[in-house]
């Protein structure tokens, strides 16, 4: 059974830094598209991040130079380092993994609980 758990929000002040975690168990973890996506109140739910196989990257224009993903297999952890942080960027952040060969953003895939991210100014 695939779990996700996502760890490492909080609040901090405008051009500050935090580290999100995705600790997930399932033997998909390490094979399929994984990334983060965010939320804030009455807004979409947005794609910021996203390993999309190959060992490629993608990432929103709205946080290209200021997030970065990275991976540790053997904690089986996925990571997003995010620096210079805006008010515009508070938001629920959630780790979701495709359950199949593209992430799609629904119920397609598997999603973490969220963790709550708020940039003060």
């Amino acid at each position: 059974q695939v779990q996700l758990v996502e760890s490492g929000g909080g609040l901090v002040q405008a051009g500050g830094s935090l580290r999100l975690s995705c600790a997930g168990s399932g033997s998909i973890f390490r094979i399929n598209p994984m990334g983060w996506y965010r939320q804030a109140p009455g807004n979409k739910r947005e794609l910021v991040a996203a390993f999309t196989g190959g060992g490629n990257e993608a990432y929103a224009d709205s946080v290209k130079g200021r997030f970065a993903l990275s991976r540790d297999n053997n904690k089986n952890t996925v990571y997003l380092q995010m620096n210079s942080l805006k008010p515009e960027d508070t938001a629920v952040y959630y780790c979701v993994l495709a359950l199949g060969s593209t992430l799609q953003g629904d119920e397609h895939d598997y999603w973490g609980q969220g963790t709550q991210v708020t940039v003060s100014s």
